[in-house]
């Protein structure tokens, strides 16, 4: 028979595991055995200039016409579509802006390739988001 744990029991649990992994942290810092610096810990995300630098541009827009994407942001959010950009608080980096991309091909089933959600993330960032450096323009082959 399986039972479940009352609400309080997992909170208290919860509390344990956060005061065991403290003090275990304090006891290796205080031996020497781990000194993180916390800024390296942190993942650094490429800026727009990095992430979108090989960028097809013109590859993107072709297939952002092709696939339709403006009818779709149309039909979820209404008006002109551009209501689906910059939704609060999601897609505030390149890293983010690139990922939603990717989520939109693999839910549509697009299969797109990781270069074409590059070269479409890369024409949005030029039109809508614009997070730090602009864009430069990558002809495409013909």
């Amino acid at each position: 028979m399986h039972r479940h744990l009352p609400h309080t029991n997992m909170a208290s649990a919860r509390l344990q595991m956060t005061v065991a992994r403290a003090t275990l942290g304090t006891a290796c810092l205080l031996m020497g055995i781990w000194a993180p610096d916390l800024a390296a810990a942190q993942p650094r995300t490429p800026s727009a200039a990095e992430l979108f630098k090989d960028a097809d541009l013109a590859l993107g827009e072709r297939l952002m016409a092709e696939h339709a994407c403006s009818a779709c942001h149309i039909r979820r959010v209404g008006g002109d579509g551009s209501a689906i950009y910059r939704p609060q608080g999601r897609i505030n980096t390149p890293s983010a802006l690139r990922g939603m991309v990717d989520l939109c091909s693999t839910e549509l089933k697009l299969s797109l390739f990781p270069e074409e959600v590059t070269a479409v993330a890369a024409v949005l960032q030029r039109d809508h988001y614009r997070f730090g450096a602009a864009v430069s323009m990558k002809k495409a082959a013909p």
